[in-house]
């Protein structure tokens, strides 16, 4: 039965002062303004119930927790009150300047500092809005925690949706579990679990995660990302997909706004539309100038169908777009094919024109480890051409040799097959080369030719060894032996017997046999490298479950609030989020994360 207003007045103000006298000594919830109080005895326990008036609404504290509602139902002996709102408004509940909750229903303990509100959620802190079904706050652990689904918006980060999550209000993070999405205008990042810290962006990845933009998709196991400025740090099974290209490696960092991306260890890059793959410990790949350049053990691979093409040099870079790309590798380049291969200071190929260019580059600095390059040498088969700047042209359409230019100093050597010290050889200002089925079948001398050849009958008999000078020279070679030899405006020439012919002259001047520096696999191709040392990479932090909500310490808190009315119900142990079971992810995730120590060696 509701009083008349005289007896109400003095009901609040009796309230009032009974409250604030027990606050002072309990600290219990204290009813700062009420437009009418009266006691239900319909409700259980005689409990007290406050409406508003016109003028504003019912406001009690507690311990700095400010709540104003439209109706308030307070259970005195258990410090517990129950707010609710109007159609028109809703439960309004504080904690200083920094958090603001609004609800259609809340309750809350004074003795164990617990919250719960259901009914359009909304929390907002400085730096993110949380909207949900039912949220459930501690304020001794200033935790506040979800578990049927939420969002969080956060205006320079995005939209973060997940099925579980947990506000830390100390140290300003979110964390968030179980199908969690982060919708930025420039990207979608789906994981497992995240952990958001709302005052500086930064997020953290755990659980297979994918970062999907326009131009790029980003998958790792263990992430980090900035979503302040867009950069990320990323390990365990890394990988970014670039248009047509795909890096990975150990530990990969990433540059959105620069279009920038840098990797570290193990580093493997594949060009899906030119079929090419580069492989290295250092790389880094500017997809907006469509360039990338990668160091330590580096190694080009042109991916063919009959036969791959090998190439390393201590740097190699890729340019151009994907229809006209090159690839450059210089200091101490080296290439490799079964039938092909050859060594150059640098190397310079256009896949578009299928040109192959093997050059030597000035050194200004007699401290260079290269200072003492060497001229490019090529072996097919049996041969070896050396001079100052050799070109290889293929056929890109059938991907087989098509021919070969040496320019300046050009010199052919074979050895000859019978001989212990014999050695095939014609040299000349420039050189020609035709292929056919990837061997050599023409070969023309151009300019100041000179030969040196052994001579020999159907059984192979040695004939004599020929030594002739003329303005060039053309030759025939069939089965990997040459069939004919046409000496062009001939100057002199002579078959001598090898008895006759002295030792001293069997070698042209600029003769320089190099066979044994002759990749014969693709391990050759490193074999005079020096000790590879690779950095050791710092692990980012290892996954740790995340502990529960409810713990210990929230049921003894709940257990205690029992105790003076035993015979009754608790009510600070009502809507207690049940605990949560691990999911398949966390399970797996705590069963084989690696040992950071582990993780740092990983690739020496």
């Amino acid at each position: 039965m509701a009083l008349n207003p005289l007896k109400n007045l003095l009901f609040i103000l009796c309230f009032v002062f009974v409250s604030f006298c027990s606050a002072q000594e309990k600290q219990k919830i204290t009813i700062e303004y009420a437009g009418t109080g009266y006691t239900d005895s319909k409700i259980e326990d005689g409990a007290k119930v406050f409406l508003r008036d016109p003028s504003q609404q019912v406001h009690f504290i507690h311990k700095g927790v400010n709540v104003w509602c439209d109706k308030a139902i307070y259970y005195e002996d258990q410090d517990f009150i129950e707010a609710f709102s109007e159609a028109s408004s809703n439960v309004i509940m504080k904690q200083g300047d920094s958090i603001n909750m609004v609800a259609k229903y809340v309750e809350y303990s004074g003795k164990t500092q617990r919250a719960f509100a259901r009914g359009d959620v909304v929390l907002t802190e400085p730096q993110s809005t949380l909207t949900t079904d039912k949220l459930y706050y501690d304020r001794v652990k200033q935790q506040a925690y979800y578990n049927t689904k939420g969002k969080v918006v956060r205006d320079s980060s995005g939209t973060i949706t997940s099925q579980v999550g947990r506000y830390y209000m100390d140290s300003q993070k979110y964390q968030f579990t179980q199908d969690v999405v982060l919708v930025n205008p420039e990207y979608t990042l789906n994981t497992e679990r995240l952990d958001f810290f709302t005052e500086n962006g930064h997020a953290h990845l755990f659980g297979p995660s994918t970062i999907e933009g326009e131009t790029s998709t980003i998958y790792c196991e263990r992430g980090f990302y900035n979503t302040n400025n867009d950069t990320g740090y990323f390990q365990r099974n890394a990988k970014i997909d670039y248009d047509n290209r795909t890096v990975i490696g150990d530990s990969l960092y990433f540059d959105r706004n620069r279009s920038f991306a840098s990797a570290t260890n193990n580093i493997t890059v594949t060009d899906t539309i030119n079929r090419s793959v580069v492989k290295g410990h250092y790389a880094e790949v500017w997809r907006a100038k469509d360039s990338m350049f990668i160091t330590k053990r580096a190694l080009a691979i042109t991916v063919q169908e009959q036969d791959s093409v090998y190439m390393h040099a201590d740097t190699l870079m890729v340019t151009g777009k994907a229809d006209n790309r090159i690839t450059r590798g210089y200091y101490n380049a080296r290439l490799f094919k079964s039938d092909l291969a050859g060594k150059s200071d640098s190397i310079h190929v256009n896949h578009k024109t299928g040109l192959m260019q093997m050059l030597n580059l000035s050194r200004f600095s007699s401290t260079d480890a290269f200072a003492t390059a060497r001229k490019p040498v090529l072996w097919n088969i049996e041969n070896q051409m050396t001079g100052d700047t050799i070109h290889v042209i293929s056929n890109v359409k059938t991907e087989k040799l098509d021919s070969l230019k040496v320019f300046n100093n050009a010199f052919i050597v074979s050895k000859d097959t019978l001989s212990d010290d014999g050695f095939n050889q014609i040299k000349g200002q420039r050189l020609i080369g035709l292929f056919r089925d990837n061997e050599l079948y023409n070969v023309d001398i151009i300019k100041n030719a000179e030969v040196i050849y052994y001579s020999r009958n159907a059984e192979n008999e040695l004939v004599g060894i020929n030594k002739s000078k003329s303005g060039s020279i053309n030759i025939q070679i069939e089965e990997q032996a040459i069939q004919e030899i046409r000496l062009i405006q001939q100057i002199d020439g002579e078959l001598y017997p090898e008895s006759m012919f002295p030792k001293s002259g069997r070698k042209l001047r600029g003769f320089d046999w190099r066979g044994e520096e002759r990749p014969m696999s693709v391990e050759d191709l490193f074999k005079d490298d020096p000790p590879l040392v690779l950095p050791k990479i710092k692990g980012l932090e290892d996954y740790v479950p995340p502990e529960e909500f409810v713990d210990d310490s929230v049921n003894e808190r709940v257990e205690k609030a029992g105790e003076d009315t035993p015979n009754k119900p608790n009510k600070a142990a009502r809507n207690l989020p049940k605990k949560t079971k691990p999911t398949p992810l966390q399970s797996k995730l705590k069963q084989v994360e690696p040992p950071k120590e582990k993780l740092k060696k990983k690739g020496q």
